[in-house]
């Protein structure tokens, strides 16, 4: 079965989907995405998604394309239309249609496209290795908070990390861990939970949200604050979150073994409590 997406109004086979080449967003990059996770044919983490996605919208002057209730049934609609079980739905809200000139457009009205893709999020081989990571120099823009579909740094830091075998970065800047390419970066030392702070240096992750919330209910102490590639290399456990890995451990960084190389058991307790939320929050919907 061809995949079915979603362009500006409208659900097409994806051998027939169609964007204008005077899209703002093709042209310049001009628009913000969200990625979403689907468990059991459901979408999970609704709420966080929607905030995140607004605020982006926000920072970036951009109307919403339609009602917030209305880009849910989009989104419904895709799943339904794929038969979507396990994987997530990606959507990107852009300026609009308008001349190329660097001015916001007066009359240009958002672009929204939207389409779904299978993983496996719940049992996902890696997590029950690990994955080794890369640090790589931090080249983004200052505004990373901004959920914006301009990625050429990310892909650039992703490729460096890919090619010399990992299966994540950690982009770094001033010698202090920003987060990873795709990912927000924790480590684990004496127990403490340990991420960067938010501010415009890094994207407000729903999964941190969530990693954070899940923590502090079950009297798992963290810390907000920024480390170097050295004390990551010193910790006791390493992770990821995102909306594709969930919380996935972390057991090397540039070849060298975070504590004995395997996944530590504070991370796959987060992964499990995580798993088991979003399995509680797919079966009420």
């Amino acid at each position: 079965m061809e995949r079915i997406v979603y362009v500006n109004g409208e659900f097409y086979p994806q051998s027939e989907a169609k964007i204008s080449v005077f899209d703002r967003g093709f042209i310049f990059g001009d628009g913000v995405y969200e990625v979403v996770p689907v468990i059991n044919s459901k979408l999970v983490d609704k709420q966080y998604f929607l905030e995140r996605l607004n605020r982006s919208l926000t920072e970036l002057s951009i109307d919403w394309p339609c009602s917030q209730d209305q880009y849910i049934e989009v989104m419904e609609k895709l799943i339904s239309a794929n038969q979507l079980t396990e994987g997530v739905v990606y959507s990107q809200v852009t300026r609009g249609i308008a001349e190329r000139d660097f001015p916001f457009p007066k009359d240009a009205a958002p672009s929204l496209v939207a389409f779904t893709t299978v993983m496996a999020l719940l049992d996902n081989p890696a997590a029950r290795t690990g994955i080794p990571v890369i640090t790589t120099e931090d080249l983004r823009w200052k505004r990373r908070d901004i959920k914006s579909i301009n990625l050429l740094g990310q892909c650039l830091a992703k490729e460096d990390a890919v090619s010399q075998g990992g299966a994540e970065g950690w982009m770094v800047e001033d010698g202090l861990v920003t987060e990873g390419v795709s990912s927000t970066a924790y480590i684990i030392k004496n127990n403490l939970i340990i991420t960067r702070e938010l501010s415009n240096s890094i994207l407000p992750g729903i999964r941190r949200r969530t990693m954070l919330e899940i923590a502090k209910e079950n009297n798992l102490d963290f810390e907000e604050r920024a480390f170097s590639v050295d004390e990551a290399l010193s910790a006791d456990e390493a992770f990821i979150s995102s909306a594709t890995t969930l919380a996935m451990p972390v057991v090397s960084i540039d070849g060298k073994p975070v504590a004995s190389g395997v996944p530590g058991p504070i991370t796959m307790r987060l992964r499990e409590l995580y798993k088991n939320k979003l399995i509680a929050e797919a079966a009420a919907a």
